[in-house]
């Protein structure tokens, strides 16, 4: 499918890594420190860490590839229709982490032509880095990660989440949870995309899925299920791209199972 894609320039994943171990570290120094927490939203919060963390990324990015775009979650955006566009989460998990609930990330991707072709995601309080590269697989902390084996939905431990939107909109993704919850071994509901998408390529979890996603949230987390050995697409099953807002990544043993219930539920188009 990616066979005309280009071959990374492995320097270029080793300042990506680096990249997301500096932005990590930030995010660590403000963690235990007394934090200004603004509202985007009734429920969709920015910290100082946010915004430290991707001014730090954006300048770095810029500095050393002047001629690539970059689309971030806070606002930073430059030349995002270029051939190669870094696409950045300084910190997903924002209300996890204002509320000192260990579960977020850094993920950082970069796309050519519209393709992921390299993604890291680092989860600071665990020291945790999954790396991939398009035909090189899926590494974390140097070891090799695969999907899961389980065979079926009804011995899978799946994750989703809900959007900020939940109090307001009818596709809140509460129905397609409650088919789920009764068919599947379990549900977790984290609170960052990246970090279950990773989870899903590494084995830790079999199944995911989410409405009313953004790019930042996927661009890294789908090249690693993809390299994992798993199955990324939307609820229809059509091909999924960063631009799309519903997803299921799995082990792929479990996909048409999962896409049989979720073509049941309640969509934004819907409405």
């Amino acid at each position: 499918m990616h066979n005309s894609q280009p071959v990374i320039n492995p320097d270029w994943e080793k300042f990506a890594v680096r990249l997301a171990r500096s932005a990590g570290q930030v995010l660590l120094n403000y963690y235990n420190a007394p934090q200004k927490v603004e509202h985007k939203g009734a429920i969709d919060l920015v910290t100082a860490a946010d915004r430290t963390s991707e001014e730090l990324i954006y300048s770095r990015i810029k500095k050393r590839f002047p001629e690539h775009g970059v689309l971030g979650e806070e606002g930073s955006a430059s030349k995002t229709d270029s051939e190669w566009l870094w696409v950045i989460d300084p910190l997903d998990g924002t209300s996890n982490y204002a509320h000192h609930y260990p579960f977020f990330c850094v993920s950082i991707a970069l796309q050519h032509n519209g393709v992921s072709q390299l993604g890291v995601i680092y989860e600071p309080l665990r020291k945790e880095l999954f790396q991939a590269v398009r035909g090189r697989g899926v590494r974390l902390n140097g070891g090799s990660c695969r999907v899961s084996s389980t065979p079926k939905l009804s011995e899978a431990f799946l994750s989703t989440g809900f959007a900020y939107d939940i109090r307001e909109s009818e596709a809140d993704n509460l129905d397609n949870f409650s088919r789920l919850a009764k068919m599947a071994f379990a549900i977790r509901r984290g609170g960052s995309a990246a970090l279950d998408l990773a989870y899903v390529a590494c084995g830790r979890f079999d199944g995911f899925w989410e409405l009313k996603l953004h790019p930042w949230d996927t661009a890294a987390g789908i090249l690693m299920v993809e390299e994992a050995g798993g199955k990324v697409s939307r609820f229809s099953g059509k091909p999924f791209s960063i631009i799309h807002r519903d997803i299921i990544a799995t082990n792929s043993l479990i996909h048409r199972e999962m896409m049989a219930v979720l073509a049941k539920g309640r969509m934004e188009e819907d409405l």
